[in-house]
This record gives structure tokens, C-alpha cells and sequence, in this order.
């Protein structure tokens, strides 16, 4: 934006930006956030501190000290943004979408900074990770909550914690844990999600999905190649294999049952998905044109954390028209009769989160951002 298109939307900035005021204990903290914010909104080259204040004519400490050392709740501010949400753009189709993002970082000291693998350079790299919940529903779509991946090598190094300002009660935690953290939280500021969406590094926990729909939570969940289960059930009994004794507390599978397969080998060997005709669907409109994709879909009975079927889940397996070597494996818990263009709707809008990271990055500045604690 331009300063032009700035002054124009700075009534609309102050009255969103009220909602925030009691997230502040000082009126002059207060005021910095509005400096900050428009800052991030221009069309400065680079958005840290310093460009930003010397545009606001402000001594650029003034706004580090904003960010670093002076007092704002941040679950305050993070719990009424996610109200203004509920309140605002809840309604029918509305999409929760967990995800995460990294930043590449030279040093050492950045929070939760280590060699592990970072999207934004498709390799394992020095970065830090976060995980994040995003909303989406019609045009509209924005981040509700996040929080910092903290490595094992962090969490069991206290004093690297502390000089980097991260709380003893922070600890490493499965990021599977922190997205149903996040969902959560949104969930008990009254965001409501029709569906819920992520990617296989979520989907791949048979686990994280037991505990999704524990929540009654409906969701479409992207699955790697090696997910396994049944297209046909096996048989499960609790009898002993031998007559001695009392009968076995724990279920097992009978014996001689079929083994379970991963989603590509199913594709590839069993008829019932093997045999089955590819129907194409229009998934989306492109920057490039439409998005045609063929799909084969079938009930499908995962293989649970202790190797025994669970209840089943919709089988989507969707192949790109233009790129036919590309395809991706979905399964979804939704009722029967759901048709197939809403669930592939859901697994295709992922690109709402992808885009929220974009725009972070590069028009608010986050890439530009030098965090030490």
C-alpha cells in the first residue's frame, strides 16, 4: 500500500485496532502499536524497526522497545482476535487449516533455532518452526494462533531457554500436540470450524486423528504413501490362542487375517481401488487456468496405534490431470453420503494458509524480523 491508501483506511485501522486496547497496560504502548501496524502495511522495502520509525519520525528504539521490552498480553490480544472472528465470519463451509512454517536463521540464539527440515528452502536447513491454525471461509481467510516448535535439544538446555527468554513451563512437545492445542483454544473462544484440514505430517498419526475425532471434529487429512489399513476389515478377536488359561483382556487380530497395506500399495494391488475408473473433478480455478484432478474413493479402515482397524474413513486418492506422475492420498472423516466435490474441496484449500504465510513474510516483513528471545 501507499501512503495514500493508508490515510484512506486509517479510520477503519483505529476502530480495529480499539479492540486491542486493555491488551496494553500504558496508553504509550498502546499508541505504538498503531505506528507499528501501519508500518507493516506500507510500501517500505523492509519493515523491521528501524525503516518503520524513522518513516513514523520516531526514534527507532522506541518501537524495539515496543516489541521487546514493554508489557502486552499477547493471549489477550491473540483471544479477542480469534472473538472478532466467531463474531464476524462464522457460518456455514468455514475451514480450520493446521500448518506449519519455518524461517532460515544464521545464528544460534533465535528461540527453537536448529538443522531441521524447512520448507522455505525444501531442504534441511538452520531455522526455526512454528505451528499455526489459519480460518477460512468464502473470500475470506486469515491466522488465528500459533506457537514456537521447540526442538529437544532446546527444551533439555535450560540455560539456552532462559537466555532466549523462553519460560521453564515451555517444553518440547509433538507438534501434532500443539495444533490440537491451538485448535483447542480457538474452539473455547467460540471459532467453530466446519471442517479441519492438514497436511501428511499431521495425517500421518493415526494417534493426532483419534484425537481429532474424539472432538467430534469432521476433517479431511492429506495421508503420506505409507499410511496403512484395510479396504476390507480383518476379523478381531479377544479369545487366547491357546484353550489354557483365562480369556486374553486385549483384542488382536485372528489369525491368518490379511496384512494391512500402505495407501500406494493398495492403489497399485487391490481391485477394489485398483480396477476402479479415475473420475475427474474441477477442483479450483488457477492463476494458470482450472485445476482438473482424477479421483478414486472408497471406505477405508486405518491401521490404529495398536495395529488394529479403526473405524473407517473416507479413501480419496486424487491424480493431477496435467502432471499424472503427481498424487496425492486423503482420508476424511465426514458421513457416508458427503459428496466427493465437498471433501475435495476441503483437501485442496490448504493454499488459504500457504497464502497467509506469503503475505506474512513478505508484505507484513516477518522475514525481515531479527528475534533473539
Amino acid at each position: 500500500m501507499d501512503a495514500k491508501q493508508i490515510r484512506s483506511m486509517r479510520p477503519k485501522l483505529k476502530n480495529l485496532l480499539k479492540h486491542f486496547d486493555d491488551c496494553f497496560s500504558r496508553p504509550e504502548t498502546r499508541g505504538h502499536l498503531a505506528t507499528y501496524v501501519q508500518g507493516q502495511l506500507s510500501d517500505l522495502p523492509r519493515k523491521n524497526c528501524e525503516p518503520i520509525a524513522d518513516a513514523a519520525g520516531i526514534p527507532p528504539r522506541t518501537l524495539q522497545q515496543f516489541l521487546s521490552l514493554l508489557e502486552w498480553d499477547h493471549e489477550l490480544m491473540k483471544t479477542k482476535l480469534q472473538q472478532l472472528v466467531a463474531r464476524d465470519h462464522a457460518g456455514p463451509g468455514s475451514v480450520g487449516i493446521i500448518d506449519e512454517t519455518a524461517c532460515p536463521k544464521k545464528g544460534e540464539k533465535s528461540p527453537g533455532v536448529q538443522r531441521q527440515w524447512c520448507g522455505a528452502t525444501g531442504k534441511k536447513d538452520n531455522c526455526l518452526v512454528t505451528v499455526h491454525l489459519s480460518y477460512a471461509r468464502n473470500d475470506f481467510h486469515c491466522l488465528l494462533d500459533h506457537e514456537l516448535f521447540l526442538p529437544e535439544s532446546w527444551s533439555n538446555d535450560r540455560p539456552r531457554c532462559r537466555a532466549a527468554d523462553i519460560p521453564d513451563e515451555m517444553v518440547h512437545r509433538p507438534k501434532t500436540d500443539i495444533g490440537l492445542e491451538l485448535y483447542d483454544r480457538a474452539r473455547s473462544n467460540g471459532v467453530t470450524f466446519d471442517w479441519l484440514t492438514f497436511d501428511e505430517g499431521y495425517g500421518k498419526s493415526p494417534g493426532f486423528l483419534a484425537a481429532v475425532r474424539e472432538r467430534k471434529q469432521q476433517f479431511v487429512a492429506e495421508v503420506p504413501v505409507t499410511f496403512t489399513g484395510w479396504i476390507r476389515p480383518p476379523r478381531v478377536t479377544t479369545r487366547r490362542r491357546s484353550r489354557v488359561g483365562r480369556p486374553a483382556a486385549s483384542a488382536r487380530l485372528v489369525g491368518g487375517s490379511r496384512p494391512f497395506l500402505g495407501v500406494r500399495a493398495h492403489l497399485e494391488q487391490s481391485p477394489e481401488l485398483r480396477d476402479q475408473p479415475w473420475q475427474p473433478f474441477r477442483v479450483k480455478d488457477g492463476e494458470k487456468g482450472p485445476m482438473v484432478w482424477e479421483v478414486k474413493h472408497l471406505w477405508f479402515y486405518p491401521n490404529g496405534t495398536d495395529n488394529l482397524p479403526m473405524e473407517p474413513l473416507h479413501l480419496i486418492v486424487a491424480r493431477s490431470v496435467s502432471e499424472p506422475d503427481k498424487i496425492k492420498y486423503f482420508v476424511a472423516d465426514a458421513p457416508r453420503d458427503t459428496p466427493l466435490t465437498v471433501l475435495l474441496h476441503v483437501a485442496f484449500s490448504r493454499w488459504r494458509v500457504e497464502r497467509c504465510f506469503e503475505d506474512q513474510k513478505t508484505e507484513l516483513g516477518f522475514d525481515h524480523f531479527e528475534g533473539r528471545s
